[in-house]
């Protein structure tokens, strides 16, 4: 049987990255649903973001959540894509979830500014206040949970590989 697999995780968590390089180690195709929302819409995250707010948005990105259609994928998924409980159970339906979790100061060196980044938040909401928030959420639909901290990219890729083996996830995946 063949599957996708399925990252979530904080925004700089690494999932697009990651993604591309587990899809070409294990010769699947790449997700990024952040890119298949914005090629639909025709606009850049932050804008569509800015125009709909934080709970707009979210809408947005269920809709198009439930309307993909992966095999045989490696499906990178927006770090707010956990706040749908219908667009998880899709994903589910869709492959193992594999939660790659960052510690907060590592995400935090890693982004930036926010706004042109394309991250749901509250106004005013603190980059600490969101990850406290979705950290529950990240390890409630998580099957794998492959802790990055401090890691490069081909380490972050064996490690998610091994979990999966270790999980007896990795068969359905060759």
């Amino acid at each position: 049987m063949t599957t996708n697999l399925v990252l979530i995780g904080m925004p700089g968590a690494g999932k697009s990255t990651i993604g591309v390089l587990l899809a070409k180690a294990l010769m699947r195709h790449f997700v990024d649903t952040d890119l298949v929302i914005q090629a639909a819409e025709r606009k850049r995250l932050n804008h569509l973001i800015r125009e709909r707010g934080p709970d707009g948005f979210r809408a947005l990105e269920e809709f198009h959540v439930l309307a993909l259609t992966a095999t045989n994928s490696v499906i990178a998924t927006g770090g707010s894509v956990v706040y749908s409980p219908a667009a998880m159970a899709h994903l589910k339906a869709l492959g193992p979830i594999v939660w790659l979790d960052l510690p907060l100061a590592e995400i935090a060196a890693r982004l930036g500014d926010l706004t042109t980044r394309g991250v749901v938040i509250a106004p005013g909401q603190t980059l600490a206040e969101l990850y406290a928030e979705r950290l529950p959420l990240y390890r409630q639909y998580a099957d794998i949970t492959v802790p990055v901290a401090g890691m490069n990219h081909g380490a972050c890729v064996s490690e998610v590989l091994q979990r999966l083996q270790h999980d007896g996830l990795g068969q359905e995946l060759r």
